[in-house]
């Protein structure tokens, strides 16, 4: 006997087959999805990354330099030489007592560079009026919060080795 039918049947759906080797249209908006999302995250991961970098590697190049000989035969009483200390801009001053000073050159206000200014027996930063002691490097006027970085001078034969405290 033969099974009743409650009303019309309905055709067998065969599952749609992609070609084999082609995407479907769902896996390349999935794909091109993920890669716009990975590039959006690269885009703000990467600065961070850099500033976060940046403080690493400028205490390892700080604790590289332990010293730098200079030679200043010729610099007169007086003056200043700028000079680099641990990629840093620093200051040897020869003042007119014979005497000699190493200072960071990197204001403490808004990190601009300073300079000598022998007539006025005086470190100026022109960013904002500050003032620093020629001897000591403290701050005598302007907005500089601190003094600044002092580093150990020593003079021989013609030469200053400037060095860390």
């Amino acid at each position: 006997m033969s099974e009743p039918t409650h009303g019309p049947q309905e055709p067998a759906v065969e599952p749609v087959v992609e070609p084999a080797g082609e995407p479907s249209r769902r896996t390349a908006i999935q794909a091109v999805t993920v890669a716009a999302g990975a590039v959006y995250v690269g885009a703000l991961g990467y600065p961070v990354y850099r500033y976060l970098g940046t403080a690493a590697d400028e205490a390892l190049k700080d604790a590289a330099v332990k010293e730098v000989t200079l030679e200043v035969a010729d610099l007169a009483p007086n003056s200043a030489l700028m000079f680099k200390f641990a990629g840093r801009p620093a200051l040897l001053i020869r003042h007119a007592d014979e005497t000699w000073t190493a200072l960071s050159a990197t204001c403490t206000h808004l990190a601009c560079t300073v300079s000598y200014e022998p007539e006025k027996q005086r470190i100026y930063c022109a960013c904002h009026g500050g003032v620093y002691d020629p001897k000591t490097g403290n701050n005598v006027s302007g907005p500089p919060p601190k003094p600044l970085k002092a580093y150990q001078a020593v003079y021989a034969d013609g030469k200053v080795v400037v060095s860390r405290d």
